[in-house]
């Protein structure tokens, strides 16, 4: 019996990327080659683009990352706090994409 051969993924790059960050406008972004995640608050953007790169099997060109700070809300007249969110905003090789709502292979 002949063992497939797999790239081992580590997973420690499943706790750097939590999971696809799907709106309007990173859908737009899909159009020019980047896909958006939402990241680990201590994440660099090596950790983010090694962790794409084992996971998806991609080539990644750049990431850029944002901290989109948490705002103060109201329910039921009581204040409550939505925590702070990182995102990364990783650009892939022409004529590479990733399909977000496929998940993982």
């Amino acid at each position: 019996m002949a063992k497939q051969q797999q790239k081992a993924i580590d997973n420690r790059h499943y706790d750097v990327i939590v999971a696809p960050h799907i709106t309007e406008k990173s859908t737009l972004l899909s159009e020019q080659n980047a896909v958006v995640f939402k990241v680990a608050p201590g994440a660099s953007k090596p950790e983010i683009k090694a962790a794409v790169e084992a996971i998806f099997d991609v080539s990644v060109v750049g990431v850029n990352t944002i901290v989109q700070k948490g705002k103060t809300k109201r329910w039921k007249g009581k204040p409550y706090f939505r925590s702070d969110m990182k995102k990364a905003i990783v650009t892939l090789k022409d004529g590479q994409s990733i399909d977000v709502t496929e998940g993982a292979k």
